[in-house]
């Protein structure tokens, strides 16, 4: 059956308009775009593409469908040409506002120097966008009403037409080049695993920063909104057109953006890694709801899936690097000992170091879910320190590691303080330590209340206790020298005190007390407090002993020759030699006498 005469006249007229716009038979139509014209011209071409495509599915004669299917071939060239041209006319770069994420950021990820964050942070207060808010999703119009239309138009007509194919990769080549352009701006490189993996750390703590930042403009931001245009254009025009546009456009864009975040996930841990994976886990964390909404199909479900694997990976690496930490303190070589029995680095790291896991402990207590490996089974090893875990059953998992972490780092420093040939410094050297390790404690309310006080006033006792230590261990033989027994003559009615033994306990007294000085006034303990309270300790013991002593015995030694080489020192020059202590430097051989 031929279609109607007045059928074959709307044909043959929607021919011609298509032929006078075949690019490939005339210079003007290669010059001038239809879009870019008048309306008028703009309804009268795609009415006469609707005109083909009506014909097509009548004609029933050969010629007659060869003619159709030429046209339409021209007429897609053409509409192809233009959706491509409307595409690149309104594909302009985001504005710097526009790339800026509203949400908190911790401090640290605006210490980014770069000229678009400087931009960024500028611009953000006086940002005039409006924006469509779903959740923390922020969705821009990346393209005007006007132009969405005629795209849309011309979509429907080559899908309808069968050319749905070429108009998804036409979109999605223009559409990808403008995301390619924001991560530009956004200073997401391209780089594989292996390039991120080959990287020192602290490059890639610059970048974890900036793609912490980065990550969040483009889910919530970038590629939300390249959703909502394929919405805009697509949605309606065949099952899952707009899901196709969409994956095509931004999947090679997402997959760049979180293999930088897997990479990472795997690379080889360190204990320096730490923190900056957990804030890694935990911007990836805050953004799974956001990577829900904005990949919710079918074809997207990759970019969810390597999201969650990427999460579990760097949640693995915080627990392992966490055991790691532990393992490398237990075993931390190092046997040269610290001058003056100070603090040993070591300490100082440790405790800096699970400091700064308590300011993480909200995401640590959900990562660390297990107590430390180790208990019991360990009591037979010298090198391993013993923990009985049964006295801390209402501690959450993460505070028994710290609390071990403390442990092993006192069993480590245990042995290093045998290094020291003076039994009285390593008592210094154990109470300096440990004091720090308390002070640490008490400076961090989170460590604090994790540690709990049953485990600070153990720990407390114990510097406490090594304060008694080297106070017995250098003082009870000096003290030794100012007792009465032995200066006593039996049987003598005259003075009953031996002037030779007297003199010779103080010479012992001077030589001792004059080492002691030399020494210990070299030894270092750096907290103001600590040094004051083992002064006045020792002075409590030494100078009332040093007074009685010279009170009852001076007499014997003035009545005699050159008492001055026996009585070098009175009671204040004593109280003045002990303020040398514990400074940390080298004092003159020569006790300061207030008679000089």
């Amino acid at each position: 059956m031929e279609p109607p005469g007045n059928d074959v006249v709307a044909f043959e007229s929607a021919e011609k308009i298509i032929l006078r716009w075949d690019s490939t038979a005339s210079e003007d139509a290669r010059e001038k775009m239809i879009f870019a014209g008048d309306r008028y011209e703009i309804e009268r071409y795609l009415q006469a593409v609707d005109e083909i495509q009506r014909s097509m599915e009548f004609a029933t004669l050969s010629d007659d469908q060869n003619k159709a299917n030429s046209a339409i071939q021209i007429a897609m060239a053409r509409l192809e040409d233009e959706f491509r041209n409307i595409l690149i006319a309104h594909t302009t770069p985001m504005e710097a506002e526009s790339l800026t994420d509203s949400s908190p950021l911790p401090e640290e990820d605006y210490e980014d120097d770069s000229p678009l964050t400087k931009d960024l942070e500028h611009q953000e207060s006086n940002s005039s966008c409006s924006y469509r808010p779903t959740n923390s999703i922020r969705e821009i119009d990346l393209m005007p009403s006007d132009a969405i239309y005629d795209l849309r138009c011309i979509a429907e007509r080559m899908i309808l037409a069968g050319y749905l194919r070429e108009c998804i990769q036409v979109y999605g080549s223009v559409r990808k080049s403008a995301v390619d352009s924001s991560f530009r701006k956004l200073g997401i490189e391209k780089l594989s695993i292996g390039d991120i993996q080959r990287l020192e750390w602290e490059i890639l703590e610059t970048k974890i920063r900036r793609w912490i930042r980065a990550a969040k403009v483009c889910v919530r931001i970038l590629f939300a909104s390249e959703k909502k245009l394929c919405e805009q254009i697509f949605e309606g025009l065949g099952t899952g057109t707009d899901d196709a546009c969409f994956m095509e456009t931004i999947k090679g864009p997402a997959i760049q953006l979180f293999n930088f975040a897997e990479a990472i996930s795997i690379s080889r841990r360190s204990p320096e890694k730490l923190f900056k994976i957990l804030d890694l886990h935990d911007a990836l964390s805050d953004l799974l709801v956001d990577i829900e909404i904005v990949f919710d199909s079918k074809s997207s479900e990759s970019i969810r899936v390597q999201a969650v694997e990427i999460l579990s990976r760097l949640a693995e690496a915080a627990r392992g690097i966490l055991s790691e930490f532990e393992n490398a303190v237990l075993r931390e070589p190092s046997k040269v000992p610290v001058p003056g029995g100070t603090i040993h680095p070591l300490t100082r790291y440790v405790m800096n170091y699970i400091s700064l896991i308590s300011d993480y402990k909200q995401t640590m207590s959900e990562l660390i879910v297990s107590k430390p490996s180790t208990g019991s089974r360990y009591s037979s090893d010298p090198n391993t320190p013993d923990m009985d875990f049964a006295e801390l059953e209402s501690q959450t998992p993460l505070a028994l590691h710290l609390i071990w972490i403390a442990v092993i780092l006192q069993f480590n420093l245990e042995g290093k303080s045998k290094c020291y040939r003076d039994t009285s410094l390593t008592h210094i050297f154990m109470m300096n330590n440990v004091h720090y390790i308390v002070q640490k404690i008490k400076g961090s309310p989170e460590l604090r209340e994790m540690v709990g006080d049953d485990c600070l006033r153990k720990l407390t006792g114990k510097f406490r206790q090594a304060a008694t230590n080297y106070q017995r261990s250098t003082w009870v033989n000096v003290l030794h020298c100012l007792r009465d027994e032995g200066l006593h003559v039996k049987g003598s009615f005259s003075s009953g005190v031996s002037k030779s033994a007297l003199r010779e306990r103080f010479k012992t007294f001077n030589a001792m007390f004059e080492e002691v000085h030399r020494t210990q006034s070299t030894w270092l303990i750096p907290d103001t407090q600590l040094r004051e309270e083992l002064r006045i300790s020792v002075s409590e013991k030494l100078i009332p002993a040093y007074r009685s002593f010279l009170g009852r015995f001076r007499s014997h030694i003035e009545s005699g020759r050159h008492p001055e080489n026996y009585i070098k020192y009175s009671g204040e020059d004593i109280e003045t030699a002990v303020l040398d202590f514990f400074e940390g430097y080298q004092v003159s051989q020569h006790i300061r006498r207030r008679s000089e």
